[in-house]
């Protein structure tokens, strides 16, 4: 199934789909209609703009690339397994939340809380704003991150972050088992 260049604004507009490209579409609009991609399996989400609330929980194996999640787009990614995220904004608060299998490169990140309570992450080639990012994260490789945050990696777990620059205060309280590399 292929949707493209449509704009949507209604209530769970495309709930459930399966085996699905989203291409070049916009979720936006008076209904303000929250949650638009939930409960899909197998979608590639490419070129859209979200500017509604809770587009992508209780996903299965998406890829979301070239997309931007304005800062409208409160909880954008939660409890999703298996998810592919390049070259897209994320400028909403809580931006992913108990999610498993994700991996992010060469994303813009500007969110409150960013990472929470995530398993199984990969974070490449990225920038990113948070105030608290990565709370509660286990199995977490990071490579190439430029991050301005405060009260980062609390309470993580199996944490590598290599080639990065961190500009953080009062960083991993409570962590366990970290490693950093530093040879950028």
């Amino acid at each position: 199934m292929e949707i493209r260049n449509q704009t949507m604004d209604e209530e769970r507009a495309l709930y459930g789909i399966l085996d699905a490209l989203v291409a070049s579409c916009v979720f936006d609009g008076p209904k303000d209609g929250e949650s638009a991609l939930k409960e899909c399996r197998n979608v590639q989400v490419d070129n859209c703009f979200f500017n509604l609330r809770y587009p992508f929980w209780h996903v299965e194996n998406a890829g979301i690339s070239g997309c931007e999640m304005t800062e409208k787009c409160r909880a954008a990614l939660w409890y999703d397994n298996g998810v592919r995220i390049e070259n897209t904004k994320l400028h909403g608060i809580k931006a992913l939340r108990e999610c498993e299998n994700v991996s992010l490169r060469a994303c813009d990140i500007s969110s409150t809380e960013f990472l929470w309570k995530c398993r199984n992450v990969e974070v490449t080639d990225s920038k990113m704003e948070s105030e608290y990012p990565f709370f509660e994260c286990g199995d977490v490789n990071i490579d190439r991150l430029v991050m301005k945050g405060k009260y980062s990696f609390q309470y993580t777990e199996n944490v590598r972050i290599s080639n990065s620059v961190l500009d953080t205060k009062d960083a991993f309280w409570h962590a366990k088992t970290s490693w950093l590399r530093t040879a950028w």
